[in-house]
Order: structure tokens, then C-alpha cells, then sequence
């Protein structure tokens, strides 16, 4: 079966945003009034998304009890509604991929637990109109895991779900691959290892952004 379609989550897998949530959530905490994080801690706090990160980043910085969960979660989603393109960059050789994807006529879509209407202003600064679809967090889509938004993409496009590609770079998006039925790739660029992807049930793990084109193309039974 041939794959006609691929899906991306963003954080991580088509954009790199550890700079970009480390510096808010770290002047967040300082105005606190408690310590700030090494940025690497943001790459294990990311993946479920922001509501989950705030609550991650004040348990391990002395907020155990999260006193100030609604206030650090009230200012960490005004700033990326502010600005959801703070320090945010595509990764290398990702734009080109996605290049060479349409021109083979792959249908591509974004699935993302950032909130819809910022993830819609991110993939269109960076990476132009490319994307075919794009679906952020809603009440009407369930958070991933769940597997809603990429099969709402796949339907959408009017293909079946094990004619697509899901790609992403943490366990949350292993599971939502697999859940979606589809086949379900990891990429070692973004915030999580091999391991977790390999033991989160992905079907193969990319090194590169050119393995996704060459992906793409392969026949699978």
C-alpha cells in the first residue's frame, strides 16, 4: 500500500520551540518568585500540551503543590497568543522536504496540541502555505493522544488511514499514530530519544529529514 498522505505534529518534528518555551516559562517563574529550568528539561515537560508543561515546570520548581498553576498557566498562554513565533525556527532541511512531498503529490497536514488558531499563524510563517490542512487544539478535537485530529486529516483528504504517514517526536505521538492506525514514524531531531519512540510502538525512527521523503515513497504490505 502506497502512502498518500503525510501528518506532522510541529513541536519538535517541524519546528524547533525548546528555546522558545524555556525563555517564557523561565521569566514566568522568576516574576514567581522561584527558580528557573535548564532549558533541556523543556524537551520531557513538552508533548501533552501547555497546561501540562506549566504544571511539569512548577513541580520541579518547588511549587509541588502547584499554588501557582492559574496564574503561571493565565500568562504563559497570553504571551504565545501574543506571539506564538517567539524564538521559533523550522528545522534544517525541513522546508525542502515538504517541498518535494507536494511535488510528488503527497497530501501533508499538521496535528498539534497547541491551540488551534496559534498553530495555524506558526505553519503559516514558516513554512508559507505548503500545508494542505492544519489543526491545533480545539474543544471540538480531543488532545492527543487521542487519535481525532489525524483522523479527521485523513478524511478530510479522502484517504484511509493506513494510506497515511504520522510523524512526531515524543511517546504522545507514538501512541497517536498507532491509535490513528497509521504508520507511525519517529524522529530523533526533536525533544525525546530512540528508546522512547521505539518502546511507544513507532514502526521505524528517522535520523534525518530526508529519511521522511524516502519513507513516504516506499510500497508497504
Amino acid at each position: 500500500m502506497m502512502i498518500r498522505a503525510c501528518i506532522f505534529d510541529l513541536d519538535g518534528t517541524l519546528a524547533d520551540t525548546l528555546e522558545s518555551m524555556s525563555s517564557v516559562a523561565n521569566r514566568i517563574l522568576g516574576d514567581l518568585g522561584l527558580k528557573k529550568l535548564p532549558t533541556d528539561n523543556f524537551r520531557y515537560y513538552s508533548g501533552e500540551g501547555a497546561d501540562m508543561l506549566v504544571k511539569r515546570c512548577l513541580m520541579d520548581a518547588g511549587d509541588r503543590d502547584l499554588v501557582h498553576y492559574e496564574e503561571m498557566r493565565k500568562l504563559y498562554r497570553e504571551k504565545f497568543d501574543e506571539d506564538p513565533l517567539y524564538k521559533v525556527v523550522p528545522y534544517e532541511g525541513i522546508p525542502e522536504i515538504l517541498d518535494k512531498m507536494k511535488e510528488k503529490g503527497l497530501r501533508i497536514a499538521v496535528c498539534s496540541n497547541k491551540p488551534h488558531e496559534a498553530a495555524v499563524k506558526v505553519i503559516a510563517s514558516l513554512f508559507g502555505d505548503v500545508f494542505d490542512l492544519v489543526i491545533g487544539q480545539s474543544d471540538k478535537i480531543r488532545r492527543k493522544p487521542a487519535p481525532d485530529a489525524p483522523l479527521k486529516a485523513a478524511e478530510t483528504f479522502g484517504v484511509l488511514p493506513e494510506e497515511c504517514m504520522y510523524v512526531g517526536d515524543t511517546r504522545t505521538d507514538m501512541l497517536t499514530g498507532k491509535a490513528a492506525g497509521m504508520y507511525t514514524v519517529g524522529v530523533l531531531w526533536g525533544f525525546r530519544d530512540r528508546e522512547e519512540l521505539e518502546s511507544s510502538g513507532a514502526d521505524t525512527v528517522a535520523e534525518r529529514p530526508e529519511e521522511l521523503l524516502e519513507l513516504s515513497c516506499r510500497e508497504r504490505m
